[in-house]
């Protein structure tokens, strides 16, 4: 069962999924739905002996193209609605112990494509208003998967964080004539203090306004609202950088380092969403290299996160990480 719930309060939706209780949790390597499908092993979701990337729909998705009438009645103050949208699973890679920061550059360049390409076909679609490309990595996030995987969301409605951003930009856009987002990427090139990494055409930082203590953005110099947007130079540019990001991330504290991973682009609804600009957001949970930040009183309860080290002390220790350049093992 899986239905759309509404929270006056908030104003806000809530997804009621019950069926993804009964999903896979945390099984040996031997038994992963996400590697091939070996002659005389267990058939797994990927019926191939080997592949480069692999994208299928969630076997326990939240969203369906299809969904079923809603189990309770609503009411005029609280109305319900079926699960409109969509959930794919898409897989970077056959190796079961491999990370975003280990696969060679061409492979993650064919990742961002592969991204690009299901914005595409899944924000076309009549129900989806915003197409969300995340990865959720480590146990300490709530993974059920081990192998390296993300996933992509079609909404029927703007979810409520890209929401507040895209109602944030066009406000700034109609108020300055000038998109936000450069606007805060022209003030940390000034600043330089907060840049982790940076290309000709990306820039990743911790953000000024950091909730998490190791937060990193990457932002695309140009202002560009999709992934399929991106010219070549900036796809293998955001190539680099992810895997610069993520060896940052994993050399950080000496162990793969558990992340949420989210790509914010322009929602699909039809709307004038001109102001708004691509970037990506990692949220690593780890403060320290043995304790985490967690959404307690403040950040559950109140919604006002509280962050317990200086974005520019991060960044420095971010920014001074020098793991191997991702162009020496290109393959």
């Amino acid at each position: 069962m899986s239905e759309r719930r509404w929270n006056p309060v908030l104003g806000e939706w809530t997804i009621t999924a019950t069926h993804r209780q009964d999903r896979t949790f945390l099984p040996p390597k031997e038994y992963c739905p996400l590697c091939p499908t070996r002659p005389g092993g267990m058939e797994t979701e990927i019926p191939r002996e080997t592949y480069e990337v692999a994208v299928f729909d969630n076997r326990f998705p939240s969203l369906r193209a299809d969904p079923s009438p809603p189990d309770v009645e609503g009411s005029d103050i609280t109305p319900v609605e079926p699960s409109f949208g969509a959930c794919e699973v898409v897989v970077y890679t056959p190796e079961h112990e491999a990370t975003l920061g280990s696969l060679p550059l061409r492979r993650i360049r064919q990742l961002i494509e592969v991204w690009a390409h299901r914005t595409v076909v899944l924000g076309a679609r009549d129900e989806a208003a915003c197409v969300f490309v995340f990865e959720n990595r480590g146990e300490a996030i709530g993974v059920t998967l081990n192998h390296p995987h993300g996933q992509i969301y079609a909404y029927p409605t703007i979810p409520p964080v890209l929401a507040r951003e895209a109602a944030n930009a066009a406000a700034h856009l109609e108020r300055e004539g000038t998109c936000l987002f450069c606007g805060l990427l022209a003030q940390e090139a000034a600043d330089g203090r907060r840049i982790v990494a940076q290309t000709a055409s990306w820039v990743a930082g911790v953000p000024f306004f950091a909730r998490w203590p190791y937060e990193v953005h990457l932002t695309p110099r140009r202002h560009v609202g999709w992934l399929h947007d991106l010219l070549e130079p900036e796809i293998d540019d955001l190539a680099r950088l992810l895997v610069t990001v993520v060896r940052k991330y994993d050399a950080l504290f000496g162990f793969t380092l558990p992340y949420i991973m989210a790509i914010h682009q322009r929602p699909t609804d039809g709307g004038d969403h001109e102001g708004y600009h691509l970037h990506i957001e990692f949220y690593p949970p780890n403060r320290t290299e043995t304790k985490m930040k967690f959404l307690a009183g403040s950040e559950a309860g109140a919604g006002a996160f509280i962050n317990d080290t200086l974005p520019e002390t991060t960044a420095e220790r971010l920014r001074s990480l020098e793991p191997r350049d991702p162009a020496t093992i290109e393959r």
